[in-house]
């Protein structure tokens, strides 16, 4: 199981490959606008929600594949189909090299990629990637955390759970290769009691048990949800969760890249706010198949390319960088080369680098991991119960994940880059980052304490809107001396109703004509552009 990112070690036998992993591409979506004219019947009412607080429009991303697509390639001679993506608008399937790329006679099929790379004739498939648009204190509480204290308190997270922010009304998606002893053992009493798993899916074995498979979730789990006093508290023991298996622990091969982007859908389309993923992706059984460290680049991989589409949505994906320092490739894998994920590298008790988590940068440069926690001799349950320590990124990501949560429950208008940023310029060494911990370990306190004068001066941009909610006018006004250029009103739904130019550094607007409602606003300025949401009364 290279991919699951703790320290187990197995060996590989390798066997002749008669059938060829591929994705399929389609052009276009047919019923898009029916759908975009109706978004509840692809997103629930939280997955709206979220891209409203985050002004994020609803687009042809968001409508799933034709269904008469999925039907002909299925009905393909020689051609069996495994997973499907609406975000890549592809199908994963397997079959010969000539019925593969037969597929592209069809006239909806845009491209074929192997999952050998040397097969495509086009070199390498690249998708543009999608970026997102732009408390009151309680009684404290105290958590006897025991033995897990150190994996908190070095990134000061007991500070965030003494005021009350503990992840309550957050959901994380786990998303890993099984989940047994969740639904029965005590350390998930509390999740349980209080109705925190909300459900999750075994994509692996197309059911809905996913209390089984390996216990590696479970293990992850603990991190976050777990709760033992004098013993285990996670860093999230009042978010909500789901839990997919997306992780088959006896094959290694690139369809669980496509289930585990399939599963990232799903999360979206419920609403999740969170994803811990603590696999990753680099060898496969099939060798033909393996990333070399080239194209550790963000967007050469199907799981990469489906991530960043995942932050576009408005979540934060976090995940482990990976355990491969000591061998002969010590690079993070995917998707832990993703621009807009949290990549998590692990250090000691003592806060010193583990030797054997996996080091950055990506091939094209960019600093990775992200942020690092302690991942050697972490403090977790497993599936009886019992209370043990296990070394691994696998376990520093989602230590990371939970405080993720915890302080997003503190600034929950804030969107996910700007919870991202916050954490990131919290940590140890933020203006020195290496290839070992990034940016360092960061401090939950700190992020909290500067996240209102950090994050305002972010929403504000280089223009400001006013008043908000408004019931006829709009006042636009410039800051930083910009001057105004235009603004563009859209619905959620993506729709233009209104545009005009600007000009100085403060215009009022007659928006009278719209409907009462939430809309997103761009404006544009000589010193950038802002973005954000307005209420119409």
């Amino acid at each position: 199981m290279k991919k699951l990112l703790v320290l187990f070690f197995i060996s590989f036998s390798f066997t002749m490959f008669a059938q060829e992993d591929a994705w399929v591409y389609f052009n276009g979506k047919p019923q898009a606008q029916n759908f975009i004219d109706n978004p509840l019947t692809m997103l629930t009412q939280r997955a709206l929600d979220r891209r409203i607080t985050q002004s994020i429009a609803i687009d042809i991303l968001d409508v799933p594949i034709d269904e008469n697509y999925i039907l002909q390639v299925q009905n393909a001679i020689g051609i069996t189909v495994e997973a499907k993506s609406k975000w890549l608008n592809a199908l994963h399937i397997r079959g010969s090299v000539s019925n593969i790329n037969a597929l592209t006679a069809l006239p909806f099929v845009s491209s074929v990629a192997f999952a050998d790379r040397s097969l495509n004739t086009g070199g390498k498939l690249h998708t543009p990637k999608q970026v997102s648009q732009q408390k009151v204190m309680e009684t404290a509480t105290i958590f006897p955390y025991g033995n897990s204290a150190n994996q908190i308190e070095m990134l000061s997270g007991n500070v965030l759970h003494e005021q009350n922010f503990t992840g309550a009304g957050k959901i994380i998606a786990v998303i890993d290769a099984g989940f047994p002893g969740v639904n029965t053992s005590q350390p998930f009493a509390r999740l349980r009691n209080n109705n925190l798993i909300l459900g999750g899916y075994d994509y692996v074995n197309r059911n809905a048990n996913f209390y089984s498979g390996h216990a590696h979730g479970t293990m992850v789990l603990s991190t976050m949800g777990g709760y033992v006093p004098n013993q285990l508290v996670g860093t999230a023991p009042d978010a909500s969760y789901y839990l997919f298996i997306t992780e088959d622990s006896n094959n290694e091969t690139p369809l669980e890249e496509s289930l585990w982007v399939e599963a990232v859908e799903e999360a979206d389309r419920l609403g999740v706010d969170i994803v811990n993923t603590s696999l990753g992706y680099f060898d496969y059984d099939n060798p033909s198949y393996n990333y070399t460290y080239e194209e550790l680049d963000g967007v050469t991989s199907f799981a990469s390319r489906g991530a960043d589409f995942a932050y576009a949505k408005g979540m934060i994906v976090v995940v482990s960088a990976g355990n491969s320092a000591l061998t002969n490739n010590p690079y993070i894998s995917v998707p832990a080369d993703a621009e807009h994920v949290l990549t998590i590298g692990s250090v000691t008790s003592d806060g010193n680098y583990s030797s054997f988590s996996s080091i950055g940068y990506t091939s094209d440069g960019r600093v990775k991991p992200d942020v690092a926690a302690q991942g050697t001799a972490a403090v977790l349950a497993m599936p009886d119960g019992s209370i043990a320590t296990a070394s691994g990124t696998s376990f520093s990501s989602p230590i990371i994940a939970g405080l993720v949560a915890s302080l997003w429950q503190a600034y929950p208008d804030y969107t996910n880059g700007q919870i991202m940023q916050l954490i990131k310029e919290s940590a140890s060494q933020y203006t020195n980052p290496d290839e070992e911990l990034g940016y360092g370990i960061p401090d939950f306190d700190l992020a909290l304490t500067n996240g209102p004068l950090s994050v305002t001066s972010s929403i504000l941009g280089s223009s400001r809107v006013f008043p908000n909610p408004l019931s006829e006018t709009l006042t636009v006004a410039s800051t930083h001396d910009a001057e105004l250029k235009y603004i563009e009103v859209y619905t959620i739904f993506g729709q233009s109703v209104y545009k005009s130019s600007l000009s100085g550094t403060t215009r009022t607007i007659n928006l009278s004509t719209l409907s009462a409602g939430i809309y997103i606003y761009k404006i544009e300025s000589s010193k950038g552009f802002s973005t954000g949401k307005i209420q119409k009364k």
